[in-house]
């Protein structure tokens, strides 16, 4: 039998919640409220509850769910937090309203809270070495935008930049350009100097990470390819293998699957689903890409991507990439729950194992 006595629909915006209490046995509406976003004015409100164990909050994935979900749980609350991307019967509503979404939150989870599809937010300490990773990747892609918008004033200038890596961008170009172009744009140069310097101390920082507090990211970096940054996020994303039955559900979890609407002899081809982690997925993506470049070694992944690739035309080198980033993230898991060796070449050395007993 259960023992929730009451269930609170809580739909949260930048400065406020606004908060739909319900009975869970008969679907009545007890109060409406709006409760302040901190954490002062939330604790205040539902500090009024003597058994926080017999209350469920049900709340939709967003910026403030991380630290409100934390806070409500360490109060003694049962907290389900949904994902949006299932909840599209919510946010597309012809009557939207954030006190209409906090009731169908509500009654979504007193009715089944599997149609919530619940997620589990990362681990304050996970979200705090995450936060160090996508810091860097915001410099990265500052410093990117910067060099473009460099190279496209001097090309209308008339003077071509030559290729170069971005680290070496800002030295380079501030020796080659000439001088009358330096009034305009050495300030700018100087600024993406001193980027490549900030993402320098970051690579720092995340293999410090790497060496002294996930040393399991060691095994993930036996495959060529796979750095710091790959393999930290795909530990902190996962954070335990265990959680999967079978390696190749990462792929699904990471949205590396194909999509499908099928419907009586109709099944249409459609692209992936794009479903969890966006940022972990295009790390994958990137070392598939890698892997499949010319600076890539030869390895079993490499083979099964060109095997794809060499159908012809762009569509099948995109669609070997991404297959590529799937056999990526479920060899990685393997690795990682095996506390296994790479074998670039691990089917062919299992056929020649099999023949030889």
């Amino acid at each position: 039998e259960c023992s929730m006595e009451t269930v609170i629909g809580m739909d949260q915006s930048d400065k406020k919640s606004e908060i739909c209490e319900m009975d869970f046995r008969t679907g009545e509406i007890i109060s409406r409220t709006e409760v302040s976003n901190d954490g002062e004015s939330l604790s205040s409100f539902f500090s009024r509850y003597s058994d926080p164990a017999k209350v469920m909050v049900a709340m939709e994935a967003g910026t403030h769910s991380p630290w409100i979900s934390a806070l409500l749980s360490d109060m003694g609350f049962n907290v389900l937090i949904g994902n949006p991307r299932k909840l599209k019967f919510i946010w597309k509503s012809d009557k939207k309203s954030d006190r209409r979404d906090a009731e169908m939150l509500a009654r979504i989870a007193r009715y089944d809270k599997e149609l919530f599809y619940p997620i589990s937010h990362k681990s304050r300490e996970s979200q705090s070495v995450l936060a160090v990773i996508k810091a860097r990747d915001a410099l990265v892609k500052t410093r990117t935008m910067l060099i473009n918008s460099v190279r496209g004033m001097l090309k209308s200038m008339g003077y071509k930049t030559s290729s170069c890596s971005a680290p070496a961008f800002a030295e380079k170009l501030i020796k080659e350009m000439p001088e009358e172009y330096s009034y305009a744009l050495k300030e700018t140069l100087d600024i993406i100097g001193q980027i490549t310097q900030s993402i320098k101390g970051y690579d720092k920082k995340l293999t410090h990470l790497c060496k002294e507090r996930y040393p399991e990211t060691k095994i993930l970096q036996q495959i060529n390819g796979v750095g710091a940054v790959t393999s930290l996020a795909y530990i902190l994303t996962i954070e335990d293998p265990q959680r999967f039955s079978k390696s190749r559900h990462v792929g699904c979890y990471l949205g590396l699957v194909p999509r499908r609407d099928q419907s009586g002899e109709t099944d249409k081809d459609l692209g992936i689903t794009k479903a969890g982690n966006g940022y972990l997925r295009a790390l994958l993506v990137q070392c598939a890409q890698y892997i499949l470049g010319p600076f890539g070694k030869d390895c079993e992944l490499r083979r099964f991507g060109e095997k794809l690739a060499s159908r012809g035309g762009k569509a099948a080198k995109k669609k070997a990439i991404i297959a590529v980033a799937r056999k990526l993230s479920i060899l990685l898991h393997r690795l990682w729950q095996d506390d296994a060796t790479y074998e670039p070449f691990y089917q062919k050395t299992k056929r020649t194992m099999k023949k030889s007993a």
